[in-house]
């Protein structure tokens, strides 16, 4: 006997009456078993999303036939995916190497489960941490000139491995609005504050001459507004006037690293979903 398959279905529609009645009764109709369900409805925006799990009968085509047949009564965009296939994702680095270095290390202990294809970076200093858990890394220099050859070297490995989603983790560059566009919605940034503040060099410096009493950190999707895409995770660490600029920079890349991990998983299991300039985050 065959073993059932398991999916993730995510979707968003104007919100009216129904959407979950033909949803769960094309699934019943189909032999599947929900597993989890979430919804929720943006009334302000007037629309409506959902996050199913399901175990199913083999038969991913039917099942994605099935659901377009459905999504015009509703408007309805969807995805869909088999839970055995693990996204794959790309990792742009600088030379900062906390957030790869806890990426790598979730991924081998599996407590984040994605396929880490490659990493980039515009400098040579990480390739050896990359390379001891034997991940290929690409060093791809980038001045002001180059910045088009070497996006489209990035696009080209993009295609290469097939990569589902790409990672900033602290990659010290501004991608063009080229590359954004063409990444939308599978890009995540990590970015050092819980707010758009203290932008450019040594940011938890500057936070230390503010006398601030909380820093953190935001993950959020890439867009060509730069650090102001839609946001993931943030989280907050209190600090106070015994913390040095040293101290705070080593409580924040902790900080860094949790919040970027979070999102990555969240988005992984396809528990985000875009919201126009936010985003709705279904919890496990």
């Amino acid at each position: 006997m065959t073993s059932p398959a398991a999916y993730i279905l995510t979707l968003s529609c104007p919100d009216r009456p129904g959407v979950v009645a033909a949803v769960s009764g094309l699934l019943a109709g189909r032999g599947c078993n929900i597993i989890e369900s979430q919804q929720f409805g943006d009334r302000v925006a007037e629309r409506f999303f959902m996050r199913v799990q399901f175990a199913a009968p083999p038969g991913e085509d039917e099942l994605n036939a099935a659901f377009a047949a459905l999504a015009p009564d509703f408007g309805m965009e969807f995805t869909l995916r088999d839970v055995a296939g693990k996204p794959r994702v790309l990792i742009m680095v600088s030379k900062f190497d906390h957030c790869l270095n806890d990426l790598l290390y979730r991924v081998r202990s599996k407590a984040l489960d994605i396929e880490i294809a490659a990493v980039v970076s515009n400098h040579p200093d990480l390739r050896p941490l990359t390379q001891s858990y034997g991940i290929d890394y690409h060093h791809l220099p980038v001045t002001p000139e180059t910045k088009a050859r070497q996006e489209a070297e990035v696009l080209a490995l993009v295609e290469h491995y097939q990569v589902d989603l790409v990672v900033l983790a602290r990659y010290m560059q501004v991608l063009s609005q080229d590359l954004c566009a063409k990444l939308a919605g599978r890009a995540i940034n990590i970015h050092h504050s819980f707010l758009p503040s203290f932008k450019g060099a040594k940011p938890y410096h500057q936070a230390y001459d503010r006398g601030v009493k909380l820093i953190g950190a935001t993950a959020h999707y890439v867009t060509s507004d730069l650090d102001e895409g839609p946001i993931i995770e943030q989280e907050v660490a209190r600090v106070n006037h015994s913390h040095s600029p040293e101290d705070l920079v080593a409580i924040g890349r902790d900080v860094e690293s949790l919040v970027l991990a979070r999102a990555v998983k969240w988005h992984a299991e396809q528990r985000v979903l875009l919201d126009g300039h936010k985003t709705v985050i279904f919890p496990r």
